[in-house]
């Protein structure tokens, strides 16, 4: 086993590939970790910290003790590179969080009104003054995941209007869709253990 660990396949091939999926792994963990802390999610955060640093540590373990192989330099930096794209991947697959979409659309918006309310969507409208004349906003609290739902009711209606969303730290109360499943699911949801709480 020792021969294998000094051989040339393993110090030019094999382990610039582990300490490449490495960085993918810790950096892909790094980057969901601060954006659950952005977000509140302060109890899964040192989680995802503690496996973050363990697998950093094996990564910069392996530099160190072959600190002159310039293979392992640039597994190290592309593995780095990988794990951030890695990362923003995955948080957005994961769709986690609140956010605020705010609609700026034509004076009568009653379709589009009705159909947010239709689908469950708790919402305010306010009129308003714009650049071209009268308008109504309208203001919506919804999870993440159903942001697309929410922008395809946006563009069937009205497929000019301008919106802008925002992530919610923290929202209180609000009217959301039930979700598929219903109580059951939700209470086997892993996620509810990591609620945000203030």
């Amino acid at each position: 086993m020792l021969a294998f660990f000094t051989s040339g396949l393993f110090t030019w091939i094999l382990l610039p590939i582990l300490i490449f999926i490495a960085r993918i792994c810790d950096v892909s963990l790094g980057t969901i970790r601060v954006i659950f802390v952005s977000r509140g999610y302060r109890h899964l955060a040192p989680i995802l910290g503690f496996f973050e640093i363990s697998i950093w540590l094996f990564a910069i373990g392996q530099i160190m003790r072959d600190i002159n192989d310039i293979s392992i330099y640039l597994a190290y930096a592309a593995g780095f590179a990988t794990g951030t794209f890695v990362g923003i991947t995955l948080e957005e697959k994961l769709s986690l969080g609140t956010v605020l979409v705010r609609v700026i659309t034509r004076p009568d918006c009653t379709g589009l009104v009705e159909a947010l309310k239709g689908a469950g969507y708790g919402l305010t409208t306010h009129s308003a003054d714009g650049a071209q004349g009268p308008v109504t906003i309208v203001f919506t609290v919804l999870k993440r995941q159903d942001l697309p739902h929410v922008v395809g009711i946006i563009r069937q209606f009205n497929s000019h209007a301008f919106y802008s969303v925002e992530d919610v730290r923290h929202a209180s109360e609000g009217v959301f869709p039930a979700r598929e499943g219903g109580v059951l699911r939700s209470y086997l949801d892993p996620r509810r253990f990591f609620s945000k709480k203030k």
